[in-house]
């Protein structure tokens, strides 16, 4: 049954070209929405990128039909701008959700028989609608459940000829069945033996390959969990260009990327500098606008790198004969940036470590992967529990949605880690709080 969607200004922020998603039917936007879009489009940050990337789109489908009596769209639904004879002028400030609400009552009047949606990731808008008997829903197209990228981890018996052969050669044939590129998994001998192997799929499916052993480990920091072992072969891999790495808090996300970026760097020679980068949200209260220059607004918020350097520094020793973060950053080789300035830029030769990536937004993620150049690559931390943005959930986060549509391929690997390694206190919180 054809059905009339109400999009809420926030689902157009979040996916500019939400309005191709809803197959055959008719969407419909407010003209208070649009109005409310128009604030935010002089913004220099993401959400006034998508602003602007709105407006061209609106401006470009009414060139050949008008937007108020409905464009065709190419999946065979049509657009709609929604905008009241006897009210002409756009909404005042403050009421787009009164407006959405009359709109979608006006037009379910108007239509009886077709069901009228409203798309809304504002939680109170979508109880207010259901109070006064509309019916209102979370944008769905780009949802990715936690239960959609549990990760392909594998445990199996195997002879003791091929774990043999495995020690030798660092690879055998992948046996009956198949299994996606890079996946993780364990070989363990029968009998219940102790000589256990790890191991991950090759990048054409066919061959098993010894995961690879940081003797000395990460600038002194070595893995003590098989997860982190898998992690660690996926950082220093040449051929995989994507990491995803997931856990809660304490199980080595941030500390091992960084680390294996810095090894690559200094001693594999690999990459030119290290980019460390997170996006500016706070937890909680936010304290508002910070004093000084740029440097001294991001202190705060790259606080937890400079920690995290800082530690490595002390694990591993002076590195180029700087032994505190500060210095580190002044020599060129790390640089800290927020995930606001990277629009724009051409990411080549460096080893890219992006943090806290459960709050970003799946646009936001699509445009920091398409900033990665030749020579480059990326590598994203996050927890889908631990997010902050209030926009964003963990099955509408990018993070969730780029380990999704990257399963499978054979440049990324995705690696859950399960452990906390920090101490003792942080785990126990992890699991009860």
């Amino acid at each position: 049954m054809r059905k009339n969607y109400v999009l809420d200004a926030n689902i157009l922020i979040h996916d500019p070209q939400s309005v191709f998603q809803f197959a055959d039917n008719t969407v419909i936007i407010p003209v208070g929405v649009i109005s409310e879009i128009d604030r935010f489009k002089k913004e220099m940050t993401d959400r006034g990128y998508s602003a602007r990337a709105v407006v061209r789109l609106l401006d470009g489908l009414r060139n050949s039909h008008s937007l108020a009596d409905g464009v065709p769209l190419e999946n065979g639904g049509h657009l709609r701008v929604y905008c009241d004879p006897q009210d002409v002028t756009a909404s005042p400030q403050g009421s787009a959700d009164i407006e959405i609400l009359r709109v979608a009552r006006a037009i379910h009047e108007a239509e009886p028989t077709t069901p009228v949606v409203i798309v809304t990731k504002d939680i109170n808008l979508r109880i207010r609608a259901d109070a006064v008997g509309l019916r209102a829903e979370d944008y769905e197209s780009d949802r990715v459940e936690l239960s959609q990228i549990s990760v392909d981890e594998f445990e199996e018996e195997t002879d003791a000829g091929t774990l043999e052969t495995l020690r030798e050669h660092g690879e055998v044939a992948l046996g009956g069945g198949t299994r996606l590129p890079n996946a993780y998994g364990l070989l363990r001998p029968p009998n219940g033996a102790r000589q256990t192997a790890l191991v991950r799929v090759s990048a054409d499916g066919q061959r098993l390959l010894a995961v690879k052993q940081a003797e000395k480990g990460l600038m002194g920091v070595k893995p003590r969990n098989k997860e982190q072992y898998f992690a660690v072969d996926a950082l220093l891999d040449d051929d995989i260009q994507l990491v995803t790495l997931m856990g809660k808090a304490g199980t080595g996300k941030t500390l091992l990327a960084i680390a294996a970026a810095l090894q690559s760097a200094l001693r594999r020679k690999q990459f030119r500098r290290v980019l460390v980068a997170r996006p500016v949200v706070p937890m909680g209260r936010d304290i508002g606008y910070l004093p000084g220059e740029v440097s001294k607004k991001l202190e705060p918020w790259m606080k937890p790198i400079t920690d995290t350097l800082e530690y490595l520094l002390a694990t591993s020793g002076p590195v180029r004969g700087q032994s505190d973060a500060a210095g580190l950053m002044q020599s060129g080789l790390v640089e800290l940036q927020p995930l606001t300035y990277i629009r724009g830029r051409n990411i080549s030769n460096r080893f890219v470590v992006i943090d806290e990536a459960q709050n970003l937004t799946p646009l936001e993620v699509k445009t920091i992967i398409t900033r990665m150049g030749a020579d480059a690559k990326v590598v994203l931390t996050g927890d889908p529990h631990q997010i902050d943005n209030p926009y964003v959930d963990a099955s509408s986060s990018g993070f969730t949605y780029l380990v999704k549509r990257f399963r499978g391929q054979a440049i990324a690997a995705h690696v859950q880690l399960r452990k906390g390694e920090r101490s003792s206190l942080a785990e126990l919180a992890a699991n009860l709080l």
